[in-house]
């Protein structure tokens, strides 16, 4: 029998605020048990996530494809003969989908190309009588993108951070996937890999695919920069990788926070919370509301709406553990406490949303009015949908052009700028102590 959903309410900012500001962390993530048991399985022990991480990224550095094929073995079924995927197999799998599903992948590529092309990114130089000065931006040599699988399979992720990436002038793509028990990639990932024009792509999942994406093996090259979501392993991964290779960030579980007045439908609300939950028991869906009636009506309406969905345990467990309801008197407390919890999706459902706007500081994306669902932006709207969780928006963007760029600064100073820089230069670098700073320019003043 199904149990009921039961959403923690929270009446007033001053309760609120406690709540939506303490934060999870990556230091000692909890597992469950049968995680636990998997772990004991896999390594013959007890080990902490950080440590099965660990263990894993030491043995891929060490024993590179022997490592992978061990691991991906144990974690996800019998390695392929080759981790890489012929392209052959990416054509058959494209035309295997529905044409339906086909032509979605392509008009969302569309959208997400177009909407990158609009980003600046170029180099620039200024003549001056000093010289010429500027910065030059190059595009990163080699991305590595893991794409999750798990409980779904996410062409939509991979899409929405090859395109980017391509847009930028990244040399060579290359995809990490997990395969199944049969060895194989999801046939929508491998059209979505022909669609977006990437290079190569890997049957290798989890901390494995990171470690060997860092560090190289014989069959897999080393990139510079590392992106894409995937479970808490990856995500620790990654960030135990950094400085090996860059990163675009450490997305934790997903999260929507909705703002609405009594001006929202019940019936959008609660079907907004719902598409948030059934991501995985521990997506974040949280409700902010002037209107106490709003609040009362929701939990029997998501019920209504959850019968009739395949992912209805998985919703119940979600918002029942991590949703929120909170009542506040007015739609500044509502906008301040979404900024203190800078959400990755901040949905505002409210009478004059483009009001609010200004007032808005922290979130990955805003999504304006009851026409603009998250669960658009998730695929079609064209914004990689990549984006910071966990109060990183507050410092971190969603994925874009950027990401895959680097910038070189171009220096192309002449004699005048010796002449009339150079004492500056020197009075700074005697001050730090650095007299051979300083002698390299007296000598040019000199000359």
């Amino acid at each position: 029998m199904s149990s009921s959903i039961r959403i923690q309410r929270i009446e007033g900012y001053d309760k609120a605020l406690p709540e939506l500001t303490r934060r999870g962390s990556f230091i000692d993530p909890v597992l469950s048990a049968s995680i636990r048991d998997g772990i004991r399985r896999v390594f013959g022990e007890d080990l902490s996530a950080r440590e099965v991480v660990d263990r894993i990224l030491g043995d891929v550095r060490r024993d590179g494809d022997k490592a992978l094929r061990r691991y991906t073995k144990a974690l996800d079924g019998d390695a392929r003969q080759s981790f890489e995927v012929d392209r052959s197999e990416w054509r058959e799998a494209r035309s295997s989908i529905p044409v339906e599903l086909e032509h979605a992948l392509e008009t969302a590529a569309d959208r997400i190309r177009a909407f990158h092309q609009r980003e600046p990114s170029r180099s620039w130089f200024e003549h001056t009588p000093q010289g010429t000065f500027g910065q030059i931006i190059r595009p990163l040599e080699r991305v590595g993108i893991y794409t999750p699988g798990g409980l779904a399979g996410y062409p939509s992720s991979l899409l929405m951070t090859a395109i980017p990436a391509k847009v930028a002038g990244v040399d060579e793509i290359i995809i990490a996937a997990p395969p199944g028990r049969d060895g194989r990639i999801s046939p929508a990932i491998l059209a979505a890999a022909d669609i977006a024009r990437v290079d190569r792509v890997f049957a290798i999942g989890g901390a494995q695919a990171i470690a060997a994406l860092a560090f190289g093996t014989d069959s897999v090259p080393h990139v510079d920069k590392v992106c894409g979501p995937g479970n808490i392993f990856v995500v620790l991964a990654k960030q135990m990788v950094y400085g090996v290779v860059d990163l675009d960030q450490l997305p934790g579980p997903t999260e929507t926070l909705l703002i609405a007045d009594d001006s929202a439908c019940l019936e959008l609300v609660a079907a907004d919370m719902i598409a948030q939950a059934e991501h995985d028991t521990i997506a974040t869906s949280i409700l902010i509301t002037t209107s106490s009636q709003l609040a009362l009506d929701l939990e029997p309406e998501i019920e209504r709406q959850v019968q009739e969905l395949e992912r209805s345990e998985i919703i119940r467990t979600s918002l029942s553990s991590t949703g929120r309801v909170v009542v506040v008197d007015n739609l500044d407390e509502a906008v301040a406490l979404a900024n203190e919890f800078a959400p990755e999706h901040l949905c505002l459902l409210v009478d004059k949303p483009w009001e609010l706007l200004p007032s808005i500081r922290n979130a990955a994306g805003v999504f304006i009015g009851e026409d603009s669902p998250e669960a658009l932006g998730d695929y079609a709207a064209g914004p990689s949908h990549v984006m910071p969780t966990g109060g990183t928006a507050r410092y971190s963007s969603p994925i874009h052009v950027a990401e895959f760029q680097k910038i070189i600064s171009l220096i192309g100073a002449n004699a005048q700028a010796i002449e009339e820089l150079g004492e500056t230069a020197i009075q700074i670098a005697r001050a730090e102590g650095l007299t051979g700073h300083a002698a390299a320019i007296q000598r040019r003043l000199k000359r």
